[in-house]
């Protein structure tokens, strides 16, 4: 800090001033749900945010492992296929809704490998909604909202480059010349003028797999190769901006057979194309109306790459059925809203939405398609400076379901005193089938998933409330508390089960009640040096069993299962560095089972820990050093009692989790110039 004493009639030269920005000083905005940008303290919706400076001291290169020490947040791993899913307070990740700035991501069904094929590079923050957000963004949103937030550049400075580098250990095994491990480069360009901006980014992720347990050409984590691609152009005038996105991903996931008694293996490429084209508008035509116009264009396709392999590692196409499947999915995407404000005590939020979803491929029945279309409005009232309500209603049109003739919702926030705030939500969900739970089959050596035609829609009721106290809030303390309390019933939710005449097929089907709920706790500190937060969870899932007591006897109505986790940053400030740890404790998974829908047993996942701690330092103006341990505790699967292993997406089994402990070590560039 540099004090200067100004007197009348004189002169003062000084040096370049670079300004640095506080958190402590400045309002956290937030966009998601939000009619316009506003203070995190003002908004209705309780948000949780991750912000550039979290994201950038993890050290991580995809978004799964920025999330996965978040409070409700689960991931489950598919290693036959390469993938993995999320889920939100209980809560699968079909019912969780990915926005990029706002617009949905596509995905294939419920599992949501969206987030693993966004460049990590690319975003500023991240906001998390938890409870349903139906009324404002429609369907898959019934758990809650991740909205990725990319970066825009505002600092003034004509052009930016950025480049980083970082390599990281599979476990124990690592050597960049055989792709053993990870590595990860990425280059971005950023230029613009007063009205002009224009930005490019190319990342490749490259992921040699983990051998773990497995023997000969097989791998416990398979190999995967990964280009992602961003480009952006926008225009800023003084009431009115444009600008167009392109986020592309180009993956290829490798499975490795084992050689049969002739020496001779069946090799697999699982190969992803996403092309997602957006275009954003706003126009604003006076202090009291704003316009806002969003479209957007999605492409993707997963095909099956089959080949034999001879003793001489000669390849050969496979003949065999499904071997060369390719499923295309598209989807075009709409919504136009209006902001209007009254008074400064009443505004309202009202817009439209349509999108069409079309699938076609050898596995899917015809070439079905599925649109919707909404109207909602959302007004909110201020009632003095005690007392804000958002009630909200939903007109949809659903062209496969006779959707509800309207879906409401009620949230709102009560100040208690000057550092208490109460917030409240109710909504009601609606979720028609996906395309893939409809018309999809897929069938190969480990599953045997049939879609239903059959299905009904899903409806939801959900009902939250947070209290936040804001303990202080000075120049350099900030300190906040958190607890809230959610319950969700749903009717007719999608899930898995298998086919009582073949118990080796898998179909969907709807589940007549389904409930969720719980209450979290958070709690966080910010000095000038210091990031914390320490928080828990508890989180219940309906047993469908205890419904039936003269069958089954008296068992729990909930399967509980507890969360804690903690996050440090420490900065060092006048040697430019800092260590940050990352934790977090996920309990035990209970679920009741029975095989014979006669008894019933309780079975258990294993809880597990999960740390991460890294190191950073600053060289010079443009680099950073930033390297680590993740998964200190190296945990890598865990033991699970269930006996259900009849099926691709039964409960049996050790549960996967990480290939373990692994170092890393990266190097970031940023050079900008005025």
């Amino acid at each position: 800090m540099i004090k200067v004493q100004i007197e009348a009639g004189k002169t003062i030269q000084l040096s370049d001033i670079q300004l640095a920005e506080t958190p402590l000083a400045l309002m956290e905005m937030v966009v998601t749900g939000q009619s316009e940008p506003q203070s995190l303290r003002n908004s209705v919706y309780q948000v949780r945010t991750i912000d550039s400076e979290r994201i950038r001291m993890r050290g991580a290169t995809t978004l799964q492992a920025v999330l996965n020490t978040e409070l409700g947040i689960r991931f489950s791993n598919d290693l036959t296929l390469g993938t993995s899913d999320i889920q939100l307070m209980g809560m699968s990740g079909q019912n969780v809704k990915v926005l990029l700035d706002g617009i949905p991501m596509v995905d294939r069904g419920s599992t949501r490998e969206s987030l693993g094929q966004i460049d990590i590079n690319s975003i500023e923050r991240i906001e998390i909604v938890e409870g349903p957000m139906s009324v404002m963004y429609g369907t898959d949103a019934l758990a809650g909202v991740i909205n990725l937030i990319t970066k825009k550049n505002h600092s003034g400075s004509n052009m930016i480059v950025s480049a980083r580098l970082q390599e990281e250990t599979a476990g124990k095994e690592y050597d960049p010349l055989t792709e053993r491990g990870a590595h990860n480069q990425s280059l971005g360009l950023t230029w613009q003028s007063q009205n002009l901006q224009f930005s490019g980014n190319v990342t490749r992720n490259n992921f040699g797999g983990w051998q773990g347990n497995a023997v000969g050409r097989e791998k416990e984590w398979l190999p995967k190769e990964q280009m992602l691609y961003t480009a952006g152009a926008r225009y800023q005038g003084s009431k009115w901006n444009v600008w167009y996105r392109f986020n592309g991903a180009d993956e290829t996931i490798r499975y490795f057979g084992r050689r049969n008694v002739e020496l001779t293996a069946v090799d697999k490429d699982y190969i992803s194309k996403r092309w997602f084209h957006q275009v954003q508008s706003e126009y604003k035509v006076s202090e009291k109306l704003n316009l806002n116009a969003v479209m957007s264009y999605t492409d993707y396709s997963r095909r099956t790459l089959t080949t034999n392999v001879d003793a001489n590692d000669r390849r050969t196409l496979s003949l065999d059925a499904g071997a060369q499947d390719k499923s295309v999915f598209t989807t075009t995407f709409f919504r136009g809203t209006a902001f209007y404000k009254v008074s400064h005590g009443f505004s309202v939020l009202a817009g439209v939405d349509f999108s069409n979803n079309a699938s076609s491929g050898a596995r899917i029945s015809g070439s079905p398609t599925i649109g919707e279309y909404a109207l909602f409005i959302a007004p909110e009232v201020k009632i003095g400076e005690v007392l804000r309500l958002t009630p909200g209603l939903r007109f949809l049109q659903n062209s496969v379901y006779d959707a509800p003739p309207v879906i409401p919702s009620l949230n709102g926030k009560l100040t208690i005193s000057k550092n208490l705030d109460y917030r409240f939500g109710y909504a009601r969900g609606f979720r028609s089938p996906a395309l893939r739970e409809l018309y999809f089959d897929f069938v190969d050596a480990s599953h045997q998933i049939f879609g239903n035609t059959n299905l009904k829609a899903e409806y939801s009721d959900s009902f939250n409330s947070f209290l936040v106290w804001q303990a202080a809030s000075k120049a350099h303390l900030r300190v906040t508390s958190t607890i809230g309390g959610f319950y969700n019933i749903f009717h007719d939710q999608i899930g898995f089960a298998t086919d009582p005449k073949d118990a080796s097929k898998t179909t969907y089907l709807n589940i007549h009640l389904f409930k969720t709920t719980g209450f979290t706790i958070d709690n966080k500190l910010f000095t000038k040096h210091i990031q914390a937060s320490i928080g828990a969870s508890y989180v219940g899932r309906y047993n469908q069993f205890s419904a039936d007591p003269e069958l089954y006897g008296e068992l729990p109505q909930f399967e509980w299962s507890p969360e804690i986790n903690a996050n440090l940053l420490y900065t060092f400030t006048k040697i430019r560095a800092g260590i940050n740890l990352f934790y977090k404790y996920t309990g035990k998974l209970p679920n009741y089972e029975s095989a014979d829908l006669i008894s019933v047993n309780l079975a258990e996942t294993a809880g597990y820990h999960m740390a991460d701690i890294t190191i950073n330092k600053a060289f010079g103006k443009y680099v950073n050093l930033l390297g680590g341990v993740k998964n200190l505790l190296g945990v890598t699967t865990l033991n699970n009692t269930s006996t259900d292993t009849g099926n691709a997406h039964s409960t049996g089994g050790a549960v996967p989790m990480s290939y373990g402990r692994s170092w890393f070590l990266g190097l970031n560039f940023q050079w900008s110039k005025n």
